[in-house]
């Protein structure tokens, strides 16, 4: 199952609720399977730099088919791929996106946010998951 435009923007509004929420301009990055552009918001106010690094996150998710977070744990100092994030033309191993699963578990895409700090970007991102995952109650 692809991952559908209608799904791809209930993700993009459901961050932008959360951002407005506690007043954050952000990017929101949704990503398909083969890790192209599905849909795409920025905020009134969000910093340009914002832009690569949301989508960064997201391509992280898919590709990695983790949290972007857990990619760090590969790529860190000492661990067992360090330099890691230099690949695929440049990953995003912290908090802010996370990969969509189909109803048989096979990662469709990936949304990825940036905008704040890791932790705002981390709970807007969980957000927009959640509004992915009312799709498919």
């Amino acid at each position: 199952m692809p991952l559908s435009s209608h799904q791809a923007h209930t993700v993009i509004d459901g961050a932008e609720r959360k951002a407005r929420e506690i007043g954050l301009p952000v990017v929101i990055a949704v990503l398909d399977a083969g890790a192209h552009l599905k849909a795409f918001r920025r905020m009134d106010g969000a910093v340009l730099a914002s832009i690569d690094i949301a989508l960064r996150k997201a391509t992280t998710a898919v590709l990695f088919q983790a949290n972007s977070e857990d990619v760090w744990e590969y790529c860190k100092p000492g661990a067992p791929a360090p330099g890691l994030e230099l690949s695929n033309g440049g990953l995003a191993p912290f908090g802010g996106g996370i990969p969509l699963k189909g109803p048989d578990g096979q990662v469709i895409g990936a949304l990825g946010v940036s905008g704040g700090s890791v932790a705002q970007d981390t709970d807007v991102a969980k957000a927009a998951f959640a509004a992915f995952q009312a799709l498919t109650r």
